[in-house]
């Protein structure tokens, strides 16, 4: 897990990777600290550096596991190189908690992991890095919905915007993983591509 000072890392890194970041608040604190701006990398291995950051920044991965990522990315046959680390990342069960908006923020949905409130496909879940597959069906354990971070889960629910590779079943509060989602560089602030690169040299 990484934890470290958000609003310095966003700023150093120029883009809003955290859910903080990304608030009116965030945006009036910035425009008054003024200063030099956000980082400009120099040459190609400098701006390779930045955009790996964000994205392991973005999914709170240490360097040594997303690493590991982007090696079996590399290696897997029959599937774009890009497209398999975005899905190694987007799989994770942390990742699909918070997608599914269970948890406000990705290390809100890690802690409801360790702590053992999810389930996968009925079983007791609590390893965030867990890769959950295509067909896989994701809960909120049903003892845990007596607790306070649970409260009015029904109508936070109603009010989520979920991906189209995840199907919820309000009525049984199971979510059913369709497919796997897809690369769209123009939905994110980083640059998967060059992060590839970045590890290929």
């Amino acid at each position: 897990m990484i934890n470290k000072p958000k609003y310095k890392i966003a700023r150093r890194l120029g883009a809003h990777i955290f859910e903080k970041t990304q608030t009116p608040k965030f945006a009036l604190r910035a425009e008054r600290k003024g200063g030099k701006g956000p980082y400009r990398p120099k040459g190609d291995y400098a701006t390779a550096m930045l955009e790996k950051q964000k994205v392991r920044y973005t999914y709170g991965i240490l360097e040594r596991q997303f690493k590991k990522y982007v090696k079996e990315s590399v290696a897997k046959r029959g599937i774009n190189t890009v497209q398999a680390l975005f899905e190694r990342l987007e799989m994770r069960l942390d990742n699909v908690v918070y997608r599914l908006g269970i948890a406000p923020t990705r290390l809100a949905a890690r802690q409801m992991v360790c702590h053992g409130h999810i389930t996968v496909n009925g079983n007791r879940t609590n390893v965030p890095s867990y890769i959950v597959s295509a067909g896989d069906l994701v809960s909120v354990r049903l003892g845990s919905f007596k607790k306070p971070i649970f409260k009015d889960y029904d109508e936070k629910m109603k009010k989520v915007s979920i991906p189209a590779w995840i199907s919820y079943d309000a009525e049984k509060k199971l979510a059913k993983l369709v497919s796997v989602p897809k690369w769209n560089p123009v939905e994110h602030l980083f640059n998967l591509g060059q992060v590839i690169e970045f590890y290929s040299r």
